[in-house]
């Protein structure tokens, strides 16, 4: 099966500006990221992190660092701050390698962030 490059989104919720909160979040939403999309390590390219102007006890890259994702290239970011925007929100977008289609893939949108981006199949 050919490989092609492909982009995974995923988004949570953080239910307090901690670092324990933020990184319970992450944890929680790359795991699933890779579970449902059978990911291996060595499929991912990079990963880019945003996080809204209220998260700043720590870097959302930092916890995905420490589930073993240390050799692959990842960029914390800030949201755009818009007017209504979901609060207390990081979103993720994961670049892999993968013989899946687009169409294949399952963006993941836990927490608050379940409303998110509802074209996207999941």
């Amino acid at each position: 099966m050919s490989q092609s490059v492909r982009a995974l989104r995923g988004a949570t919720t953080v239910e307090a500006d901690t670092e324990e909160a933020i990184s319970e979040s992450v944890q929680e939403l790359i795991g699933e990221m890779i579970a449902r999309n059978s990911i291996e390590p060595d499929d991912l390219i990079s990963v880019i992190f945003t996080a809204t102007d209220d998260l700043t006890a720590t870097f959302p890259a930092t916890p995905a660092r420490l589930m073993g994702l240390g050799r692959v290239p990842l960029l914390s970011a800030r949201e755009l701050s818009v007017p209504l925007a979901t609060a207390r929100c990081i979103r993720v977008l994961m670049h892999l390698n993968t013989g899946r289609t687009s169409e294949q893939l399952r963006h993941v949108y836990l927490r608050g962030a379940q409303g998110l981006n509802d074209d996207l199949p999941v």
